[in-house]
């Protein structure tokens, strides 16, 4: 079968995305890895299909480069969103994306030629109940600042979901930091009955962080959007930074900020690389 795609990243998170609109497409497990595989497939972070919506515009199904479904990413949402208004499935510059933190309103903004430069997303409330996050902890009170020993050491972390889990943990320097040792352990904890995302963020400044993500069946990814929306809660919670913050990730930089009202605006420029059809 030939499959036509288009390559898109934002701040170097990149997917391969399918429209699947017009015909259902599924692909298995197995074929996804084969797309992602970056020596023998087209090279991704995974593959996001754009499928039709009974609740929003349009719905993210997307995949990690494992081939494991995944519910929800930020950069991946802000490509959705330029994908469709881009290649004409919708005129709407304030379109609704089924996903798997709910239906998210993006907010689009277009350069000279017509094209969207600029997405900012309402990511909605972020998610603090253990249970809901999910994490095995007794309670229901936020995990905050609470301790993880791996490997002999003891880390401090925050537990959040943006419809998706994430571990946020404050280190001193994120780019000496032994990420895809530590990351590994902690995405297979027997605290995260479904795997976890783990962030290792350095302070930098007022209200600027600097974010590692180690990506649950992706492992480390130059960016990581739901991750960055955590990373602004636990620091806010941890009262390391304000409500609005600047974070950079190694693909490029976010602003995120977290409302009194509870919701998280994430905002951030997504990118179509190239379009191709390949043989699967």
């Amino acid at each position: 079968m030939k499959l036509k795609f288009t390559k898109m990243e934002g701040i170097g998170n990149d997917y391969v995305y399918i429209d699947a609109t017009k015909e259902d497409i599924r692909l298995s497990p197995e074929q996804i890895q084969k797309l992602s595989d970056r020596n023998f497939g087209i090279g991704s972070d995974g593959v996001i299909f754009i499928r039709n919506s009974n609740s929003g515009e349009f719905q993210m199904d997307m995949y990690n480069s494992d081939g494991s479904s995944s519910e929800m990413c930020g950069n991946g949402v802000r490509s959705v969103g330029k994908y469709v208004f881009d290649h004409g499935l919708t005129k709407n510059t304030r379109p609704t994306i089924e996903t798997g933190k709910g239906v998210l309103t993006l907010d689009l903004s277009t350069d000279g030629s017509g094209k969207v430069q600029m997405v900012s997303v309402d990511m909605g409330e972020p998610i603090l109940q253990p249970s809901l996050v999910p994490i095995q902890w007794p309670g229901t009170d936020p995990v905050i600042n609470q301790t993880i020993e791996i490997g002999g050491q003891k880390y401090q972390f925050t537990a959040v979901s943006m419809g998706n889990p994430h571990c946020v943990i404050f280190v001193e320097d994120s780019d000496k930091f032994p990420v895809h040792e530590v990351g590994s352990k902690i995405e297979h904890h027997s605290l995260f009955p479904r795997r976890v995302n783990v962030e290792f963020v350095t302070v930098r400044g007022k209200d600027h962080l600097y974010q590692r993500t180690w990506e649950r069946g992706a492992g480390e990814t130059l960016a990581c959007g739901t991750g960055a929306c955590s990373v602004a809660v636990a620091a806010h919670l941890t009262e390391r930074a304000g409500r609005k913050v600047r974070i950079d990730l190694r693909g490029g930089t976010l602003h995120i900020e977290w409302k009194e009202s509870g919701n998280i605006i994430m905002t951030g420029p997504a990118k179509e690389v190239f379009t191709g059809e390949i043989e699967i």
